[in-house]
């Protein structure tokens, strides 16, 4: 049944209907996509800045990082290093111009198993968000959730006031670790869960509320609002929409270009799925999580740990690449 352009202008897109009941957030490095979809806060990793660095649209930006990089001189890889790092930032000053809210900036997946690397790396990022004028309080620093990542992340929350975006979430055991750092944010990803569940089971696909990506974040969610934990859940990678609309009600949604453009055309009903109310009502335990602890149960979880091996050296490739492109 068609919608009549009369009744059309009198109902909400499902897009303007989320943002009633979850933040959405653009995961995106393009800027004309935040323009148009107007988010609260955006996030970019490696693979989105690579994607939008190519675009002829930003090599000015591009060449102010190289001029950048050689500005500062040292070896050739200091020089990339340093090129990459004010590439990031350059993007993420940018999207600031365009949102409200706040830009996640990535650590260089390299690092993931180097708390200490990441420390230092994140606390370069955010001096250099400081040279171009931007406060901290309006940028998150994404790391990995490994457990060097995780206890990064708690370092630089409690110690140096950087508020972190933990990124490549897939197991249960992250997300408990995460809310025990006192992490600002995760991004549990959805899309990622299914496609290894589709890649690896005899089920190629799933009902939205059947959906293993959506079941993992209604859990973390749920598990979150139960205890009482501040970290923020901001269901990320998504496939489809329907995936988003049976997490309506979640803190925040990281939605691409694409899928924001598909809500902004669908007119059906939004219903909220998470709720805080229905999630103290569930009964899940409180678990308590060591560094040992935390590796076994992770390690139990084989999709999880597939996927975010997998996710770190996509990434890191992406950074690669990228150092290729300015070098």
């Amino acid at each position: 049944m068609s919608v009549s352009p009369v009744k059309r202008q009198k109902m909400e897109s499902v897009l303007d209907q989320l943002k009633h009941h979850t933040t959405v957030v653009a995961d995106t490095g393009d800027f004309n996509a935040i323009d148009e979809y107007k988010p609260l806060d955006a996030t970019t990793n490696p693979s989105l800045i690579l994607a939008a660095a190519q675009m002829p649209a930003y090599q000015e930006l591009v060449d102010d990082a190289v001029a950048y990089g050689k500005k500062l001189g040292g070896s050739e890889e200091e020089q990339i290093k340093n090129a990459c790092d004010k590439l990031f930032v350059l993007f993420g000053a940018e999207i600031l111009k365009r949102i409200p809210g706040r830009v996640s900036t990535e650590v260089d997946a390299r690092l993931s198993f180097d708390k200490e690397g990441m420390i230092q790396r994140a606390r370069r990022l955010i001096d250099l968000y400081k040279e171009a004028g931007i406060g901290k309080d309006r940028i998150l620093i994404k790391l990995s959730s490994t457990w060097e990542g995780i206890q990064a992340g708690k370092v630089l929350e409690a110690e140096h006031g950087i508020s972190c975006n933990m990124t490549l979430l897939f197991s249960f055991a992250q997300a408990v670790a995460c809310a025990e750092a006192g992490v600002t944010l995760i991004s549990p990803f959805v899309g990622r869960i299914l496609d290894w569940y589709v890649a690896n089971g005899d089920k190629k696909t799933y009902e939205p509320s059947e959906d293993p990506g959506v079941k993992s974040v209604t859990k973390i969610y749920n598990y979150y609002k139960k205890f009482g934990y501040k970290t923020i859940v901001m269901g990320a990678s998504f496939r489809n929409t329907g995936e988003i609309k049976a997490l309506t009600g979640c803190d925040y949604l990281t939605i691409s270009p694409k899928l924001l453009a598909e809500l902004s055309k669908d007119y059906v009903k939004l219903t909220p799925m998470l709720s805080v109310k229905e999630a103290q009502a569930c009964e899940l335990e409180k678990i308590h999580l060591d560094e040992k602890a935390f590796r076994w149960h992770h390690n139990e979880d084989q999709m999880a740990v597939e996927k975010l091996s997998d996710g770190i050296r996509k990434f890191a490739a992406d950074a690669i690449k990228l150092e290729r492109m300015l070098k």
